[in-house]
């Protein structure tokens, strides 16, 4: 699978707020920013999701990403805290979804319980006009809920290594029909010793997978192993 990556050239420490017109981009050959969100093949259900959810224009990160990801490609990127990270793993995962069909077709790992619910709120808010369908499987929260969610039918699982393992290993998170794979910040979940958690995930999908990775302070690409024989950074 052909693959991206974006990567600002000056990049720092986290910051809660990026301006993007300070940053300077390296990114892959071909890979050239799209300034609006019309212009990115979009679904127009979709749009008017994106639109009504106050977004009017796209980040840097969205305008070099978004294409690439709904492409098909793999991508690594390199995202700080304000920069529209987490609305555009929302978006892409709404357009490449199949919503007519209710199985698991996405699935985001995250480090924290909180940014697991953030990108399921995130998803829900955004896919809106398209009645999409997320859950997040994390920690604190009730297992019976989650098997009850996910034996119902949702289209995307956003959660944590350890409890989306758990729910795999229980065979209520059926695998078979993701396509999608996000690892967000995966620098950080390599930091919090996730790795044999998420190569446990990652045993159970799909060989043709096509893999994201978001990160903030260096590009990880052996997570999950070979995946990203071919791939660019945006």
């Amino acid at each position: 699978m052909a693959g991206t990556s974006v990567v600002p050239a000056n990049r720092g420490r986290r910051n809660t707020m990026v301006d993007d017109e300070k940053l300077v981009f390296e990114t892959s050959k071909g890979v050239e920013p799209i300034m609006t969100f019309d212009q990115m093949g979009i679904k127009d259900d979709l749009l008017r999701g994106i639109y009504q959810h106050g977004f009017e224009k796209p980040s840097a990160i969205q305008q070099r990403a978004v294409r690439p990801i709904i492409e098909g490609r793999d991508v690594i990127a390199q995202a700080q805290s304000g920069t529209g990270k987490t609305s555009m793993i929302a978006l892409t995962v709404c357009q490449i979804v199949d919503t007519s069909s209710r199985e698991v077709q996405a699935l985001i790992l995250s480090p924290t319980r909180e940014l697991a619910a953030q990108t399921e709120k995130q998803i829900l808010a955004i896919g809106d006009f398209i009645s999409i369908q997320a859950h997040a499987c994390i920690g604190g929260k009730s297992v019976g809920e989650d098997i009850r969610k996910l034996e119902n039918g949702v289209h995307v699982v956003s959660g944590t290594p350890g409890r989306v393992c758990d729910m795999i290993k229980r065979r209520t998170l059926r695998t078979r029909a993701i396509k999608l794979l996000i690892l967000d910040e995966s620098d950080e979940m390599l930091s919090r010793g996730f790795k044999d958690q998420i190569y446990d995930v990652y045993r159970y999908l799909p060989p043709e997978l096509q893999v994201l990775y978001l990160s903030f302070l260096f590009i990880v690409y052996y997570a999950v192993g070979p995946t990203l024989t071919r791939y660019a950074t945006v």
